[in-house]
This record gives C-alpha cells, sequence and structure tokens, in this order.
C-alpha cells in the first residue's frame, strides 16, 4: 500500500511531460521497452505470488472510491470505437493516457504485459471464473486488446498525437459585449436556428417591443422605456446595456399629440377673449 501511494503522488506531482515520457516513449530495442515497463511500474508495485481474479480485483476496486473513480474513467475515456479515425470513442488521446496513469497506484494497477508490445493489463487473470468466464474475458480484453489505449500510447511516442493534446480554442459565442453588441445581428443562424440568435437580454430598450413584452394602459400616458429596475426585475437589458444607467434613470419624455396641439391653442384664444370682455 505504501508502494501504491508513492506511485500516485508521483503521478499528481511530477508534470505529465516528464512522467508519460518515461511511461510512453517509443522503443526499438528489447532494453528500452524493459526500462519503460520496470522504471515506473516496478515489479513490487504491481506482481504479487499469486493472479487473482480479474472480477474479484474489479470487487476490490469498487471497494475505494480513488480506485472506483479512476476505473470509471478509465472505461469512459479509454471506450475504443472502430468507426473513429483514432479508435477511440471521445477522440482524445490526452483523456485516455490521463484515464490510464490514474489507474497506477491502485489496486487495479496495470502495467505491459512483455517487452514486445504495448498490451498492458492489470495482475490478474480469468481462472476460476466458473460461469463469469466471458465477463471476465470481456473486462480484461479492454486492457490488453484495446485499440484506443494502444494508438494513444503510440501517438505520445511518435509525437504525432500533436492535436489531440493541444488545447482547443474558446467558442465564440454572438453575446458580445457592450460595445460589440450589435455588430452580430445580422449573423446567419447556425444549423440548429436558435443557438446562434441573438438573445433578447443583448437588445436595447425600446429596440423590439414585442420581445420586451412591454405593457401598455389606457391612459394614453404610456411610456415605451422601463427603468433599469424594471428591465432587471424581468430578465432584460439591465446597466450593462449600451444605454447608460444616467440616461435610463431620467424619466421618459411625453410629448403632446400634434392633435391636440390646435385644441390647446383655440382654448388659450377663447380664455384671454372672455378676460378681456369681463375686463
Amino acid at each position: 500500500r505504501k508502494c501504491h501511494k508513492a506511485l500516485r503522488q508521483f503521478f499528481d506531482k511530477v508534470p505529465a511531460k516528464h512522467s508519460y515520457g518515461m511511461l510512453f516513449c517509443s522503443c526499438r530495442d528489447i532494453a528500452c521497452t524493459e526500462r519503460r515497463r520496470q522504471t515506473i511500474v516496478p515489479v513490487c508495485s504491481y506482481e504479487e505470488r499469486e493472479k487473482p481474479n480479474c472480477l474479484n480485483l474489479q470487487d476490490s476496486c469498487k471497494t475505494n472510491y480513488i480506485c472506483r473513480s479512476r476505473l470509471a474513467d478509465f472505461f469512459t475515456n479509454c471506450q475504443p470505437e472502430s468507426r473513429s479515425a483514432s479508435s477511440c470513442l471521445k477522440e482524445n488521446y490526452a483523456d485516455c493516457l490521463l484515464a490510464y496513469s490514474g489507474l497506477i497506484g491502485t489496486v487495479m494497477t496495470p502495467n505491459y504485459i512483455d517487452s514486445s508490445s504495448l498490451s498492458v493489463a492489470p495482475w490478474c487473470d480469468c481462472s476460476n471464473s466458473g460461469n463469469d468466464i466471458e465477463e471476465c474475458q470481456k473486462f480484461l480484453n479492454f486492457f490488453k486488446d484495446n485499440s484506443c489505449l494502444k494508438n494513444a500510447i503510440q501517438a505520445f511516442g511518435n509525437g504525432s498525437d500533436v492535436t489531440v493534446w493541444q488545447p482547443a480554442l474558446p467558442v465564440q459565442t454572438t453575446t458580445a459585449t457592450t460595445t460589440t453588441a450589435f455588430r452580430a445581428k445580422n449573423k446567419p443562424l447556425g444549423p440548429a436556428g436558435s443557438e446562434n440568435e441573438i438573445p433578447t437580454h443583448v437588445l436595447p430598450p425600446c429596440a423590439n417591443l414585442q420581445a420586451q413584452k412591454l405593457k401598455s394602459n389606457m391612459s394614453g400616458s404610456t411610456h415605451l422605456c422601463l427603468s433599469d429596475r424594471d428591465y432587471e426585475k424581468n430578465g432584460l437589458a439591465g446597466p450593462s446595456s449600451h444605454i447608460t444607467t444616467k440616461s435610463m434613470a431620467a424619466p421618459p419624455r411625453c410629448s403632446l399629440s400634434p392633435l391636440l396641439v390646435p385644441v390647446v391653442t383655440t382654448l388659450s384664444t377663447l380664455l384671454s377673449l372672455s378676460l378681456a370682455e369681463t375686463s
């Protein structure tokens, strides 16, 4: 157990470019493959006097939360897929190698089977499996004949895995900053339609009355703009809008309808005449 703990600490503290360089290095001779097989995972941390049954070893692994979670990661990230160009379902060599190295230092510690291939396996076999022989062989072959893992190891060793180790570029969204929020309004919609559509909250206040769901009353003094507080309450544009908080704080100006101007003028004239007569 102390040896396993030391192995886990090794992978936790040593950068992957160094630990992986020893664990997955490309070898052309037996001496190199033996060093690769025994340097990171020495015999004392891998082999025991007797090989346990693989299903029993799996059950033992599941009783420990570290081993259980890392074994699940290995099954997920190193899942082979024959229709994939990389032979990996998730198309990610880095995740597969990380999941594999995570098993080292647990009861499920894998290692190279021999010096002539890239096949790996935990220290177990399928003897005494009884009716579970097929399940046991399936479990063991996930390690020994895993095309995804083999390709990931080979790609790391010969340096052909540059693209899968580069970080993915950040996805650009149509929700822009306050100065560029409205440059994206003419962009075409993507296949999903709404995914690249400009969301309502980046629309300027009063730019789209239907989207903002403004309610008018019957008094004739309808305001076409909402205050900052109303916008934030309704989940619409808030202080981050291109309209400043100062301009939004002032009440909107309401002008008289052009039809009311002559009426008011006439009333003013009549009042002036009546006042003149009484005087």
